[in-house]
């Protein structure tokens, strides 16, 4: 069965402990309902460095940078989509790219 990413991108970080605990159980309740779909839930990204073919090196992700990642199995795309869709992170602005990882 193919592999999906969901890249994560921006959300807001909770800056209370009861903000936290709220936040982790809706991540815990909606990586709970993908089942076996779910392969890798992932983690939130820490500090990032772009690397360009020059060997210059900028802090940062670019103009939107990665936030976390999951992988998922799903028979298509479509289906990818569809399990993303009950994710948290559009509860705090972030967004979701869906990609296929290619088998090789």
């Amino acid at each position: 069965m193919p592999k999906y990413v969901l890249a994560y991108h921006g959300g807001a970080t909770p800056e209370t402990e009861p903000e936290v605990a709220k936040v982790m159980a809706a991540w815990e309740a909606w990586m709970g309902s993908l089942g076996e779909a779910l392969v890798d839930p992932g983690n939130p990204i820490g500090q990032t460095k772009t690397l360009s073919a020059d060997g210059s090196v900028t802090v940062g992700g670019g103009a939107d940078p990665l936030s976390g990642y999951s992988l998922l199995n799903a028979s298509d795309i479509d289906e990818a989509v569809s399990l993303a869709k009950g994710c948290p992170i559009f509860e705090s602005g972030g967004s979701i790219e869906v990609a296929e990882a290619i088998e090789m």
